[in-house]
């Protein structure tokens, strides 16, 4: 399986509209996929990754959670985080 990105976002939150922009960049440098979810429209991935905020960034490797950012990741952080678990 490898590692998975998920990015959950809503409506209206400004971080999420910043952290959209910084997800593209990194998907075309490292060349991988984030997902980004809709919190509020899924409502099962909350209680599953026990969400608090948004945007919250997971990694996940072979799906066990590696790596958590709550709030706004900047793009050098999330890329370090990723390369590390490539």
């Amino acid at each position: 399986m490898g590692v998975a990105v998920l990015c959950f976002q809503q409506e209206g939150c400004m971080g999420c509209s910043e952290q959209a922009p910084i997800n593209r960049e990194v998907e075309k440098d490292l060349h991988i996929r984030i997902k980004e979810i809709d919190a509020v429209k899924n409502p099962r991935f909350v209680r599953q990754y026990q969400l608090r905020v948004t945007p919250t960034t997971i990694i996940l490797q072979n799906g066990v959670e590696k790596r958590r950012f709550e709030g706004l990741v900047h793009r050098e952080e999330l890329e370090a985080a990723l390369r590390g678990n490539l």
